[in-house]
C-alpha cells in the first residue's frame, strides 16, 4: 500500500506501509520508519486525532527520524486508509471508545513489539492522546508519552457538558446515532477555509494539508456522528475519574496550546495535576494542533520532548 504524497509533503525515506488485522478482523493501515542511521535510539509510536491520516504527519516523522529514532503510526478505524464505519465515508463515526484502544493494543502487539526497536516512546496528538492514556492506565509498554492537546474534555463553550449529554443521549437513543451532529459536515475542517480555523495559525501548514486531501479525496473525514460524540462523552468521563489520573505512573509530558479551542484546557490541567508522574507545557497562543502549528510554537513543543524524551535532540 503506497503512501500519498505531495510535491510539498514527500514520503520520509524507508517507509514500509502495510495492513494489520484488528481483534474483529477489520484491516487497519499502518507505516513504519526504521533509524535512518543504523542504530535506533528507540521507537517513537505517532497516535493522530480525530479526522486525521499518516500523511499528514510527514514533516514530524522526518523530524523524529532526525533525531535517531524509529517511528510506527497507523490509521485508526474510520480514518485515512482504514476501512470507514458507515456507508458514508464521510461521516466520523464509532461505536465505543474501546475499538479504538482495541486497535491500538493489537498495533502495539503485531507491529511494534516483534518489528520495531526497542524502547518505546509515544507521541500523540488530541483524540489519538486520549486513546494513548487508557493504555498508559492498562499497559507497561512505553517509557515516556508526550500527549499534544489531548480530548479530555470538550469546552464549555460548546453548551454545557450536561446539556450535550443529555441532547446526545436523546439523539441516540431516537435512532440518529450515525446522522452528522447539528450543523456536520461532509468536508473535513481543512477543506473548507483557513480563515477562522482553530486548528492552526500557520497557513502554509494548513494548506498543505488541503493539497494532500486535494491529491487523495479518500483520505478525508468529516464532522462526527451522534455516536462518535456520545463514545466520546462516555470515554472522557472515565479519564477524568481521580482513580485515573493517580494510576497513570508512566511519565507524562502533556503540551496543550494557550489558545485551545476544540478540547477543554481546564480538563487537561486537571487530569495532569492528578497524574504522580505527569508535567504540564503550556505554549502561549498556539492552537489545538501544536505540531501544525507555527515554526515560534513547534520550537517550543520540539524543544519540550528533546527535554523529556531520552535520546531526544538533533
Amino acid at each position: 500500500m503506497d503512501l500519498v504524497k505531495t510535491n510539498k509533503n514527500p514520503t520520509p525515506r524507508g517507509a514500509q506501509a502495510g495492513f494489520f488485522e484488528a481483534r474483529d478482523g477489520v484491516r487497519l493501515r499502518y507505516a513504519t520508519w526504521p533509524a535512518r542511521h543504523g542504530t535506533s535510539r528507540g521507537t517513537v509510536c505517532l497516535f493522530t486525532g480525530r479526522g486525521e491520516f499518516i500523511e499528514k504527519y510527514f514533516e514530524v516523522i522526518k523530524e523524529l527520524l532526525d533525531r535517531g529514532f524509529s517511528v510506527a503510526a497507523m490509521d485508526w478505524r474510520g480514518q485515512g486508509r482504514s476501512p470507514r464505519v458507515l456507508e458514508n465515508p464521510r461521516k466520523g463515526h464509532i461505536e465505543n471508545f474501546d475499538q479504538y484502544y482495541g486497535d491500538l493494543v493489537t498495533f502495539v502487539e503485531t507491529v511494534v513489539l516483534p518489528e520495531c526497536a526497542p524502547p518505546f516512546f509515544v507521541l500523540a496528538h488530541s483524540m489519538g492522546a486520549s486513546i494513548v492514556l487508557k493504555s498508559l492506565y492498562h499497559r507497561e509498554w512505553f517509557n515516556r508519552a508526550v500527549l499534544v492537546s489531548p480530548m479530555i474534555g470538550f469546552p464549555t463553550r460548546w453548551v454545557l457538558n450536561k446539556t450535550l449529554t443529555t441532547l446526545v443521549g436523546a439523539a441516540v437513543s431516537l435512532g440518529f446515532k450515525g446522522s452528522f451532529i447539528p450543523g456536520g459536515k461532509s468536508r473535513s475542517v481543512e477543506e473548507r477555509e483557513f480563515a477562522n480555523n482553530r486548528l492552526t495559525s500557520d497557513f502554509n501548514r494548513f494548506e498543505r494539508t488541503r493539497a494532500i486531501l486535494n491529491s487523495d479525496p479518500t483520505l478525508g473525514l468529516g464532522s462526527p456522528t451522534f455516536g462518535w460524540v456520545s463514545a466520546a462523552l462516555d470515554h472522557m468521563k472515565d479519564l477524568q475519574q481521580d482513580s485515573f489520573g493517580k494510576s497513570v505512573l508512566v511519565p507524562s509530558l502533556i503540551v496543550a496550546g494557550g489558545h485551545e479551542q476544540v478540547v477543554s484546557y481546564l480538563a487537561i490541567e486537571t487530569l495532569c495535576r492528578k497524574m504522580p508522574n505527569g508535567a504540564l507545557v503550556t505554549i502561549d497562543g498556539a492552537r489545538h494542533e501544536i505540531m501544525m502549528e507555527r515554526d515560534i510554537y513547534r520550537q517550543q513543543l520540539w524543544a519540550a520532548f528533546d527535554a523529556f524524551v531520552p535520546g531526544g535532540g538533533v
